[in-house]
């Protein structure tokens, strides 16, 4: 497939609310000016059909941790979530706010705040183009257990993101940012266990999303950030399921904060069965990518608020087998812990 890569600066919608430019970039490069939105013809409507959301994820070795703010239109979404790798003890609490009423989410991804609080839990998310800060506080998290965090995420030089401009359907569209292996400094503090945070074993994760999507609505996803033998840094970032993907996946290889590009990629899972357990194979159109993950833990969130409901397997595992780099070269991938997911939404 013949992809886009996007080089120009500009703006994400034209003055008629049309896509100005379609494809991917190793930066974000177009401004998300969503108040040229034109889908609805009654304009304060439209309000209620854009997502917006600041998914931010960190590995460290022994565990994983993910805070988000989403503003989904009907309502906003702030959750937080903690797993152990060696005991595959999960935990997971979030809040429903009516019409987002107190979210703050930046314009665009490298710099600007989100920001949620309230008598119960706050969340800070901090860009200023150099490095990102998180700052989470839920005293009642887990029954009382609570939960902190304090994070710097500080890029490696030159550090590339995956960022992709895609339509769906006529009048709507997808702005995302993925950034893989963001070195992570800070600490965790779950109950009495305080995890230090230290960037040559720690690395950190976004999924910044804009955009207006169809009502029913697919996805899957597979990420990873984690060091290879030589210290190496080393990332996937693999989708499909919905918009045109005619000029741009989001579909590449990060290694030492480089992207390496690759076309569509198949996942072939035991979908129809529902057995998500089972091993996962991802392979792509040029022979460039082929890896086995095999599940240890599910993850599965559902909600359901009437008008909005969302079900997702988020499967975390090992990724194993080889990618075939820009310049022609093997990369072994080998017991690389990350996720996959499956995520079907009616919002």
């Amino acid at each position: 497939m013949m992809q886009n890569e996007l080089t120009q600066p500009g703006p994400l919608l034209d003055a008629g609310g049309k896509l100005a430019q379609v494809g991917w970039s190793r930066r974000p490069l177009l401004d998300c000016n969503l108040e040229n939105a034109r889908f609805y013809r009654i304009r304060p409507l439209q309000r209620f059909r854009v997502k917006r959301w600041d998914y931010y994820a960190v590995f460290t070795p022994s565990r994983f941790f993910s805070a988000t703010i989403a503003d989904l239109g009907y309502a906003g979404n702030i959750f937080v979530y903690i797993l152990d790798f060696d005991t595959g003890d999960l935990h997971e609490e979030g809040l429903v706010i009516p019409f987002g009423n107190g979210i703050k989410l930046e314009r665009n991804p490298d710099t600007g705040e989100a920001f949620f609080a309230n008598d119960k839990v706050s969340l800070k998310f901090q860009a200023d183009g150099a490095q990102r800060r998180l700052d989470v506080h839920w005293a009642g998290f887990r029954h009382g257990r609570g939960i902190q965090a304090e994070i710097t995420l500080r890029p490696l030089s030159r550090h590339e993101s995956m960022n992709i401009v895609i339509p769906i359907g006529a009048k709507r569209f997808y702005d995302n940012t993925k950034i893989n292996c963001l070195p992570a400094q800070g600490f965790i503090q779950y109950g009495a266990l305080r995890e230090e945070l230290r960037p040559e074993t720690c690395l950190g994760s976004l999924d910044w999303g804009r955009g207006v999507w169809e009502y029913q609505s697919y996805w899957n996803w597979a990420s990873a950030s984690g060091f290879l033998p030589d210290g190496r840094t080393v990332g996937l970032n693999l989708g499909q399921g919905f918009g045109d993907l005619s000029k741009a996946t989001e579909n590449a290889v990060i290694l030492n904060g480089r992207i390496h590009k690759l076309g569509s990629v198949r996942f072939d899972y035991a979908s129809a069965s529902g057995d998500y357990m089972q091993p996962w194979r991802f392979t792509d159109d040029e022979s460039r990518l082929d890896l086995t993950f095999t599940p240890f833990k599910d993850r599965t969130a559902r909600t359901n608020l009437g008008i909005i409901t969302s079900e997702v397997h988020q499967m975390f595992g090992r990724y194993n087998g080889r990618v075939t780099l820009d310049d022609g070269s093997p990369l072994e991938i080998r017991d690389l812990i990350g996720f996959a997911e499956e995520h079907h939404a009616r919002w």
